[in-house]
């Protein structure tokens, strides 16, 4: 074995450039392998980072906007539900505060919160900046895992009280306050002046949200002095035991229904999301787009493979003299194979080789590229991969290797050394 090995490392070391190029399709192939399941780590990491920060055992509850009588009519919707978020032109103004309270009734409920959002200009000593505002009722506090670095929550009683007191997120602390200690001064937020109370430890960005360029204030003054509403956009609901959240939703379902005079479901003006429910669309929107990369990989891959068998017919043909004073000497046909079939294993294991660690080095700038975009992405090159990635290679190696390798062993040695 140790002589076929020397003699592979020959025949790939002869002519590093050729080498090369042939192995780059390779390279090109288990390093997108290698990206594709770095990245996909990586990003299930970062969901069930949010979903733990959001709070694991929960359910969330967003406005929706029911079917009308004629879009049933036509069949446009089965399901009876358009998501509001795609329908800005029609609010949903129908979840209410009562809704949040009531649904606390529900055995399994353990706590809720309301929250809506707005945009206003916040400004303090001349700086000003138009952020997102967050509004939730001081339940939030103990359903979230939101950490407040620097001061306190505001309390039920402000929140009824409709105080102007507000927490601010990591970012507009440092852009409004910079190295000041911002507790206890007063920023103004549209017409109104509010205290800051406290401020949240740097959270990164969602994707969707940012909550360091946020600030947060209670919902009640939210809805009342700066929107002028009375409604929800949507609620959050904490429950004991999260083996049992299909159920809860039913019944959450069932209070809102009855809150809302709703009697057919297909009218629904809300939907109810379990968390199961959430990581089961991103699950699917990943695996899709993951079967997809590796298809391409794949692509790339068997066009590697047939670049290297295609070179190893031209080493053939190069060494036909050798393999002939070979076969004069005493070699079988079988230590011939295994010679070039070694060749060529080598040859795709060490273009796989090069493609793990380059597949790895881009995964690792895509999650030094989300950080600085505020994403807490973790760079994770799964064990997994790398075997699954060296599989392939030998695989390959051996696959687009064996046919100019039973070539070569099949050579009669008089014919091949009257060809040389």
């Amino acid at each position: 074995m140790k002589s076929y090995l020397l003699q592979a490392k020959r025949g790939i070391t002869h002519n590093k450039s050729r080498t090369f190029l042939t192995a780059l399709g390779i390279i090109i192939g288990i390093g997108t392998v290698v990206l594709v399941f770095s990245v996909g780590e990586g990003f299930k990491s970062y969901i069930n980072a949010q979903v733990d920060a959001f709070g694991s055992n929960t359910i969330f509850i967003e406005t929706s906007v029911p079917a009308s009588t004629k879009d049933l009519a036509n069949g446009a919707s089965d399901s009876g539900n358009v998501n509001s978020s795609a329908m800005n032109a029609v609010p949903v103004t129908t979840l209410k505060n009562r809704d949040v309270k009531d649904v606390r009734s529900i055995p399994n409920v353990k706590n809720s919160y309301g929250a809506s959002m707005g945009q206003e200009v916040v400004s303090y000593k001349g700086i000003s900046k138009n952020i997102f505002i967050f509004g939730a009722d001081a339940s939030r506090f103990d359903v979230d895992k939101g950490i407040i670095a620097l001061g306190r929550p505001y309390s039920e009683e402000e929140d009824k009280s409709l105080a102007q007191v507000t927490i601010l997120g990591a970012d507009i602390a440092s852009d409004l306050f910079g190295d000041t200690d911002p507790l206890g001064k007063y920023i103004r937020v549209g017409n109104y002046n509010f205290e800051v109370i406290g401020v949240y430890e740097r959270k990164g960005s969602t994707g969707i949200s940012n909550d360091d360029k946020q600030i947060f204030i209670p919902v009640s003054t939210l809805q009342k002095k700066i929107l002028g509403i009375d409604y929800l956009f949507y609620a959050v609901v904490e429950l004991y035991d999260n083996s049992k959240a299909k159920i809860s939703a039913l019944d959450v379902s069932e209070v809102l229904r009855r809150n809302h005079n709703i009697t057919d479901p297909s009218r629904d003006d809300f939907k109810v999301n379990t968390q199961e429910e959430s990581l089961s669309v991103f699950n699917t929107i990943l695996q899709a787009i993951t079967f997809l990369l590796i298809a391409i990989a794949l692509i790339s891959l068997i066009v590697g493979g047939v670049g290297v068998m295609n070179i190893m017919y031209v080493v053939v043909t190069e060494r036909i003299g050798e393999i002939g004073l070979k076969k004069a000497l005493g070699a079988r046909n079988k230590d011939i194979l295994f010679e070039f079939l070694i060749e060529a294993v080598l040859l795709t294991l060490l273009g796989g080789i090069i493609g793990i660690l380059g597949g790895a080095l881009f995964a690792y700038i895509i999650s030094k590229v989300a950080e600085s975009f505020g994403f807490s992405w973790k760079f994770i090159v799964p064990i997994y991969g790398v075997v699954i990635s060296l599989s392939i290679s030998m695989i390959i190696g051996i696959i687009f290797g064996v046919f100019p390798a039973r070539n070569a062993s099949k050579l009669n040695p008089i014919e091949a050394l009257n060809k040389e």
